[in-house]
């Protein structure tokens, strides 16, 4: 696999990955919360989060690398790639002590696609939350617990730029109809060229 592009502030990425050798990343209830308090602690200071789905072996999420005036100034040495790449691997570490076992976690280097128009943006909060159910882990997407899918609709805090992907879908009640029709394989390798099984 060719290196991948640089990631940029000021951009919209899909970044995800998946368990080395295709291997579980997630075991227990625990590891999709343990994941999720990392990338709170680690990501969010320096990244906006749109959407997000952490499956079995694998992971979607949706975001926004924020301008460097946006960042803490204590944060803004950091290259995006290094910010990410130190997430992946402290979840990693506690993974592997969790689980007294060694080696990669996960592929390596880590993919993202520029999301570079507003029908990309949509369409692709869509695919990242039906993915539980195009994988056959539930019946309905909406049954998945470790997505934004209800944050997104709910009205509990977040930390996801809930308002904005509301807005861009002209609301809440448009946000939930365009998760009622299930995406096509052609719409879907639009959007990720190698869909992870």
């Amino acid at each position: 696999m060719p290196s991948p592009s640089a990631i940029l502030h000021s951009c919209y990425y899909h970044i995800y990955n998946r368990g080395n050798n295709r291997q579980n990343i997630f075991i227990e209830e625990r590891n999709y919360r343990y994941f999720l308090q990392k990338y709170a602690q680690l990501v969010t200071p320096y990244a906006d989060t749109f959407a997000y789905c952490l499956l079995r072996n694998h992971f979607h999420l949706l975001v926004r690398v924020k301008n460097l005036d946006e960042i803490d100034p204590a944060w803004q040495d950091k290259k995006p790639g290094q910010v990410f790449g130190n997430f992946f691997n402290a979840y990693a570490k506690a993974f592997n002590r969790m689980y007294n076992r060694t080696g990669s976690l996960f592929e390596n280097p880590f993919r993202r696609i520029v999301v570079t128009s507003e029908a990309h943006f949509t369409q692709l909060i869509v695919y990242i939350h039906q993915n539980p159910q195009k994988h056959g882990f539930v019946d309905d997407f909406r049954n998945w617990p470790y997505s934004s899918y209800h944050a997104l609709l709910g009205a509990g805090p977040t930390r996801l730029q809930r308002q904005v992907v509301i807005d861009w879908f002209g609301g809440a009640r448009p946000l939930e109809d365009a998760h009622g029709v299930v995406m096509r394989e052609a719409q879907v390798a639009a959007l990720v060229p190698e869909d992870f099984d």
